[in-house]
């Protein structure tokens, strides 16, 4: 990371920690979300091991650009509640996206996601495209892209999908030793980002619940189900019909260059490949004003 990457991700994590979220009932669960500015509403889905936090410098950018910024924590991650259902499905996980946006006084949304938020966000905007205006993803490239075509390092690097279908180890292993194997994995998937402990935090928060920290790996064990369904796979086959934007970085350990290469047939509405040079998998944390920039001046060219 270069002094000027190394400062802005040190010194903007720490922000927005004691902001109390705001409540909002989805279906039959109680979405804890934060929430900056007022303006067309712009959705930021975070992934996994995160949290709504993360995004907390974003949403202030986004404020300041005159947005309603709202990131809300995804379905059973604390303190929003857990699916009653045990469902964290994509499918299922994409319809709160609907809901959500309804439920914030909305009729439509921008979507950003990282992570399991990018693939929240194919979803989405592929079951619901007369609801989302355009889309900007981090980290993950498109799902058919990634599912049908992954390259012999994807495969390698994506060790951990495997590991998460084991029950109750993981949980186990993720707490131990004050969460030391989960700290490892982050800097493996992001060796540039120097977090603090404070920017630990709420991640250690929610899973360190063990009935949240079972819902976060319950999007990895809901994946075989996901991928047997019909409806899933055209979904994943489906060109996403809204303007999108991917951003990926050169030094992610979880998700490698090469698998954002040769995806242009799986955007039906155009897309914007940025390559974020010297970033790992968290960008938004590392590189927050770049990653605000990059989201900002895409919104603007495609209003809602």
């Amino acid at each position: 990371m270069d002094a000027a990457g190394a400062t802005e991700s040190m010194g903007k994590m720490d922000q927005g920690y004691d902001s109390k979220p705001a409540m909002v009932r989805v279906g039959d669960i109680d979405f804890a979300y934060l929430e900056r500015g007022s303006g067309p509403l712009v959705l930021c889905l975070h992934g996994f091991p995160d949290t709504a936090y993360s995004f907390v410098p974003v949403l202030e950018r986004l404020a300041a650009a005159g947005y309603r910024a709202v990131a809300p924590f995804m379905r059973g991650y604390y303190p929003t509640g857990l699916a009653p259902d045990g469902d964290y499905r994509l499918p299922a996980i994409a319809r709160d996206v609907p809901g959500l946006i309804e439920a914030l006084g909305a009729e439509r949304a921008h979507l950003v996601g990282h992570d399991w938020g990018a693939a929240t966000t194919y979803f989405a905007a592929t079951m619901f495209p007369e609801r989302i205006g355009a889309v900007v993803t981090a980290a993950i490239p498109h799902l058919r892209r990634f599912l049908l075509r992954p390259s012999l390092k994807q495969l390698r690097r994506s060790w951990y999908i495997g590991y998460f279908q084991w029950r109750r180890g993981p949980e186990r292993r993720i707490v131990r030793d004050d969460f030391a194997w989960l700290d490892w994995l982050i800097r493996e998937w992001s060796p540039g980002w120097r977090y603090t402990d404070d920017d630990m935090v709420p991640l250690h928060e929610t899973l360190g619940r063990p009935d949240h920290c079972a819902a976060a790996l319950g999007y990895y064990r809901a994946l075989p189900r996901t991928l047997m369904q019909g409806d899933s796979w055209r979904t994943i086959r489906t060109p996403l019909p809204v303007p999108a934007k991917v951003i990926y970085g050169t030094e992610d350990g979880c998700i490698g260059p090469e698998m954002f290469e040769d995806q242009a047939y799986c955007y039906g509405a155009g897309l914007d490949l940025v390559c974020m040079k010297g970033a790992g998998h968290f960008m938004q944390c590392e590189r927050p004003d770049r990653f605000a920039d990059e989201v900002i001046g895409f919104l603007r060219r495609h209003p809602l």
